[in-house]
């Protein structure tokens, strides 16, 4: 018998440099929320990137003041502005930060980040989707996954994005994910769909993988 289980992401997963490449969104809705977003006060000073020496290659690294600063929007993004909140991410070679949150009701989890950010630079973008929301769509996907395995369709990760545009099904059947999981859930459903292999381990990143019994 096998059991699978699939977490969240992970905020170490989703620490990642700005500018890399994501994956190709396979259908589902858009990527991004509305447009606008705003900048905190400590964006208007320049700031060197740091670098470490790893294995070798010199890798930029986050600035502990940085680094704590953000923590501290995840831990209360997740806990106090659950509704607001849809996730965070580092751009270490620009020395900055990009919080994503769904605006309208947002004033006082931008307050938060005015104070969180101190002497740092937020960036602060518009997300389609909150940390509650997708974190119930994911528990709904992840209880159903004997049903879409019955059904033919392989799912190997389950994931809420960080910029709040849905919940990530990496499959190894894509076509019949795209048809039958929308039909299931209803088009208004906030997934996106990436086709993916098994997953292997990876040093320092959320890796999703089966456990067997028996």
């Amino acid at each position: 018998m096998h059991r699978v289980r699939l977490g969240r992401l992970l905020l170490a997963g989703l620490l990642m440099i700005g500018g890399c490449g994501e994956p190709v969104d396979a259908g589902g809705p858009a990527r991004t929320g509305a447009p606008g977003g705003w900048r905190t006060a400590g964006c208007e000073f320049g700031r060197a990137a740091e670098f470490a020496e790893r294995g070798g290659l010199r890798m930029p690294v986050t600035p502990a003041p940085l680094s704590a600063a953000m923590e501290r929007v995840e831990q209360a993004g997740r806990l106090r502005f659950p509704r607001v909140y849809a996730g965070i991410e580092v751009d270490q070679k620009q020395v900055r930060a990009i919080v994503y949150r769904v605006p309208g009701d947002s004033s006082e989890f931008d307050d938060f980040l005015r104070r969180t950010a101190e002497n740092n630079c937020f960036v602060v973008r518009d997300a389609a989707h909150a940390v509650a929301e997708l974190g119930a769509w994911h528990d709904r996907v992840v209880a159903d996954l004997s049903f879409w395995t019955v059904r033919g369709v392989r799912i190997v990760t389950v994931g809420s994005r960080h910029d709040g545009a849905g919940v990530e099904i990496g499959t190894r059947d894509l076509d019949r994910a795209r048809g039958e999981m929308p039909a299931h859930y209803g088009a208004e459903a906030p997934l996106i769909f990436v086709e993916q292999g098994p997953v292997t381990p990876l040093t320092g990143v959320r890796a999703v993988l089966p456990e067997k019994d028996g």
